[in-house]
């Protein structure tokens, strides 16, 4: 699934938008408004964006994780170059040592995650703040056509700004068309 990304600058032609996708047939689930005021996108009825595209909590996550994962080897070979771990110790002892180090990896990552916005959407971040509206459409290859169409035809006065093939690979790059 593709996410494509549009930029626009006021929340009436944001509103407008997402009525001409579900005429197209996009469901309100694959259309997601990043805004610096998230209350007018309430009040409107338009589906705002979640945690995991506004945060870089997957990122972060995920490199804590591989982070504790290395750490945790680290951390069981020096244990048995040291013989703190015997050979009667069991191997449960070990895959539990490696399991909790990984875990606790993840969920430290997952805080500076928390704590940090989304690097794909950092690329938009000023003009954001500056008051537009940054709309992620993820769209399947059959749909795809239909979405440009629309937005084309009805839509000029809006920029596609970006086009990411995998939005939820958090350690791939995003770039600005």
């Amino acid at each position: 699934m593709k996410c494509i990304y549009y930029l626009t600058s006021t929340l009436d032609s944001t509103g407008h938008i997402a009525e001409d996708l579900h005429e197209a047939g996009v469901n309100d689930l694959f259309i997601h408004i990043l805004s610096k005021d998230e209350g007018e996108l309430k009040r409107e009825k338009l589906h705002s964006s979640n945690y995991l595209e506004q945060l870089n909590l997957l990122r972060y996550g995920i490199i804590g994780a591989i982070t504790g994962f290395i750490a945790a080897l680290l951390v069981v070979w020096i244990g048995n170059l040291l013989k703190l771990l015997t050979t009667d110790t069991p191997s449960l002892v070990y895959y539990a040592i490696i399991g909790v180090m990984t875990l606790f990896g993840a969920w430290e990552g997952g805080f500076i995650g928390i704590a940090s916005e989304n690097k794909k959407i950092a690329v938009f971040h000023d003009e954001i703040e500056a008051g537009n509206y940054l709309i992620l459409i993820y769209a399947k290859k059959e749909i795809e056509n239909i979405i440009k169409t629309v937005m084309s035809t009805k839509h000029p006065e809006v920029k596609l700004v970006a086009e990411d093939e995998y939005f939820y690979n958090p350690l791939t790059k995003l770039k600005r068309i």
